[in-house]
Formats: structure tokens, sequence, C-alpha cells
């Protein structure tokens, strides 16, 4: 892989995963309630499950989907069901809350929870497997080995995910002060849980 086309694939990346999705809201919403170093869990959580995702798309699942369109479909409203479970759970926690103590309640605080939560919502949509399958070929050159090239391009991307992670839960730890007023954590637990709805509600109705 020459310089140039790992530069484009750089660019790339960069600009797909600074776009605000369900990973980087869930690592902005638990960098306000946590801080930005307990949410490194979180981040750690959504890049494993992307890595999986990677990796499954490299071994060929992309394919998989791509000639079962049912298990694609069924993949994808099982995570956007789960999406909307956890936006539910997130506007309820809220609903009936009257100080921060109460808002955070059914809030998950342990690494092990936190680490759950980013890996169930970063692998809730199968279309990163196929996204993974249709960008990387176009970026490796096929007369040299395949697994340094893979071993770089994925490498490089967790680079820039993880990147962007801090920055999202560094956002959202400077938002954290504010959310010390219960009508305003309220307000942010409705906005995230309903944002997650809305993830989950897109996936399932729209879709190629």
């Amino acid at each position: 892989m020459n310089p140039h086309t790992w530069l484009l694939y750089a660019l790339t990346v960069a600009v797909v995963s600074g776009i605000p999705g369900p990973n980087m809201l869930l690592v902005m919403s638990h960098g306000a309630r946590h801080g930005w170093r307990r949410s490194i869990a979180t981040m750690a959580g959504c890049l494993s499950a992307l890595l999986v995702m990677i990796t499954l798309s490299a071994a060929g699942l992309g394919l998989v989907l791509q000639a079962w369109p049912r298990l694609f479909d069924t993949l994808r409203l099982a995570g956007a069901a789960y999406l909307v479970y956890l936006g539910v759970r997130t506007w309820r926690a809220a609903g009936h809350a009257h100080d921060w103590g109460e808002v955070q309640a059914g809030v998950p605080r342990t690494p092990r929870a936190l680490y759950r939560n980013g890996f169930l919502v970063a692998s809730s949509n199968p279309k990163a497997i196929l996204f993974a399958a249709a960008l990387l070929p176009q970026f490796m050159t096929p007369q040299a080995p395949w697994l340094p090239q893979f071993a770089a391009l994925v490498l490089t991307f967790a680079a820039i995910e993880v990147s962007w992670y801090f920055v999202y839960a560094g956002f959202g730890d400077r938002l954290g002060m504010m959310l010390r007023r219960a009508g305003v954590a309220r307000a942010f637990h409705r906005t995230t849980g309903g944002l997650f709805i809305g993830f989950g509600a897109a996936m399932a109705l729209f879709h190629d």
C-alpha cells in the first residue's frame, strides 16, 4: 500500500467515524455521566465489537449477509430492537427522578457493565460488516501480501476511531457539571434516550 492510498483511507475513516451515531452518542453520554476516564471501558467495548465485525467481514461474512437477506434482516432488526430498548430504558430512568442520584439510577456503572453496553451498541448494526467488506478491498493491493495490508488498515481504523471516542467523551465530560442539576440531567437523558430510539427506528425502517 502506497502512502497516498493510506492517506485517502485514513481521511475516509476519519470522516465516517466522526459522524455522530449510536457509538459516539453512547460514549458521549457515558462521558457526561461518569467522566471520560471511566468511559474508557465503554470505548473498549465499542472498539472490540467493531474489530470483531471487521474480522468477520474479512472472513467472508459480508458476502454471506449479502447472499442471505433474511439473515441480514434478522440481525438488523435485533440490533434495532436493542437500541430502542436502550433508549426506552434511558428515557424512563429520568422520567420520575427528582435529583441527580435518582436520574443516575439504573445507569451502568461498573467497568464490566460499561464495556458490555459499548459492545452491544456497537455490534447492533450488521451494516458495519458490509461496510468493512466493501471498503477495505478498495485500499488493498491484490499483488501484495494480504495480511500486512489488512493489519495496517485495521490499526489505522482503530487509532482514528479511538481518537474520536476521546473527543466525544471529553465533550460529554464537560457537560457533566451541568448535569448536576436534576432538570438538566432529565432533559439530557430524555434527549439521548430519544436519539437511541430514533437510531433503532431508522435502522428497522430504512434499509437497502
